[in-house]
């Protein structure tokens, strides 16, 4: 199935950015039977900065897709090794209304089997093809000026689906801002060789230290992608009141060092990248009257993980099935998002505040770590383990507090 179809003169279903989000959305909307295309930068395959792990609300949109057997021969995660503060948790996953399973697979390997996908279920893919503008019709896009190598031309468009990333600078062209003043992530990974063939479990270490042995918020990673080859990586919490003033390459090599021994690795690091993640709806404007922002776009991440990709192939599917509801998504489309995520991530975006505090991490750290239980707990929560579905005591607990939460800030999530 090719990736390098040329691009229409028009389109109902413009798509930009062939990301987990965007062809998710690709593949939900031309199963509906829309005119579609999707775009993408770059020439597939391409690599992304990512820690490449599937959790188990990513597996439950790769299930909707129909795409379960692409995992087939990938490792198999029943859980979350969490280590730090002298102690060892092995956590399986919470289960609940997911599934209990998890996995690893490269974003060149995953974005190009999800572009694919969309190809299959009828979507023109168009890789290599760069969105440069929009023009308007009114207060609506008419048309999308996109670019290839020398080559310029306009797509003119119905409706636009904006997927293009944690910069999105067409989501930027549309008013898109992001508040720095929640949390917000950095993080760096590579790959490595161990002579540790398989496991089971990825690995989070929640004792991250700077070089002068004080806490750092954040954690360090170990993603098994199979064969004794690992994902590495570190990431930190910051806000623009209290920024992590941490070397990220330093970090992670100082991590990969600790992680030597036990992990037994057989290779330096290869392919160090950095990025910034926007994290909890930390967005103002992800809608107008025919375009709606997703995935990393909409700061659809959760901001106690860092995770995006489960976020992003959501929002991607909700999206389209908005586009049969509506056609003026100005309000509708906040209003969605913030009814599946705005308390979660509220929630989850005061505690990654908390966590940017040295002093709370010295408590909470030691803390946390000493009971199995609470361990389990928190990887519920911080993973955001429970959907809308969720109707046990931790779920009604979580929803409490997260409306609570809600109530109380200055700037509420997509807003």
């Amino acid at each position: 199935m090719t990736l390098h179809a040329a691009p229409p003169d028009r389109t109902d279903v413009l798509v930009v950015g062939a990301g987990p989000a965007g062809s998710a959305a690709a593949a939900w909307a031309a199963r509906a039977g829309h005119e579609v295309t999707l775009l993408d930068a770059k020439a597939f395959p391409r690599d992304k900065t990512c820690g490449d792990g599937l959790t188990p609300r990513a597996i439950a949109e790769m299930q909707r897709l129909g795409l379960l057997d692409f995992l087939e021969d990938r490792p198999e995660i029943v859980g979350l090794r969490a280590a730090g503060y002298g102690r060892t948790w092995h956590l399986p996953w919470p289960g609940g209304s997911l599934p209990a399973v998890g996995s690893v697979v490269p974003r060149e390997e995953l974005d190009t089997r999800l572009a694919e996908h969309a190809a299959e279920s009828g979507a023109r893919v168009a890789t290599g093809w760069r969105a440069l503008d929009v023009g308007f019709d009114g207060d609506r896009i008419g048309s999308v000026q996109i670019a290839h190598k020398d080559t310029v031309r306009t797509v003119e468009c119905r409706r636009v689906i904006v997927a293009d990333g944690v910069k999105s600078p067409i989501g930027a062209r549309l008013g898109r801002v992001w508040h720095r003043d929640t949390a917000f992530g950095v993080a760096a990974r590579a790959y490595v060789k161990s002579e540790v063939m398989h496991d089971q479990w990825i690995t989070a270490h929640l004792e991250l230290r700077t070089a002068d042995n004080n806490p750092q918020s954040g954690y360090g990673w170990l993603f098994p992608i199979g064969g004794g080859e690992y994902n590495i990586g570190v990431g930190a919490m910051q806000t623009a009141k209290r920024p992590a003033s941490v070397n990220l390459r330093r970090l992670l090599q100082r991590y990969y060092d600790q992680r030597m021994a036990g992990f037994r690795f057989t290779s330096s690091m290869v392919r160090v990248r950095s990025a910034m993640l926007p994290m909890g709806g930390a967005v103002s404007n992800v809608a107008g009257p025919n375009w709606m922002l997703i995935g990393d776009a909409a700061a659809c991440v959760n901001p106690l993980n860092g995770e995006g990709i489960d976020y992003g192939m959501e929002t991607g599917r909700v999206a389209v099935e908005l586009l049969a509801e509506t056609d003026d998504y100005r309000s509708a489309w906040p209003a969605l998002l913030q009814q599946r995520y705005g308390t979660a991530f509220s929630g989850a975006r005061r505690l990654a505040e908390l966590l940017t505090h040295p002093d709370f991490l010295r408590v909470a750290g030691p803390l946390g770590m000493r009971s199995r239980r609470l361990m389990g707990v928190a990887l519920r929560v911080m993973g955001n383990f429970i959907t809308p579905e969720d109707n046990d005591a931790l779920a009604r607990l979580a929803h409490l507090l997260g409306s609570r939460s809600w109530r109380s800030d200055t700037r509420v999530p997509f807003s």
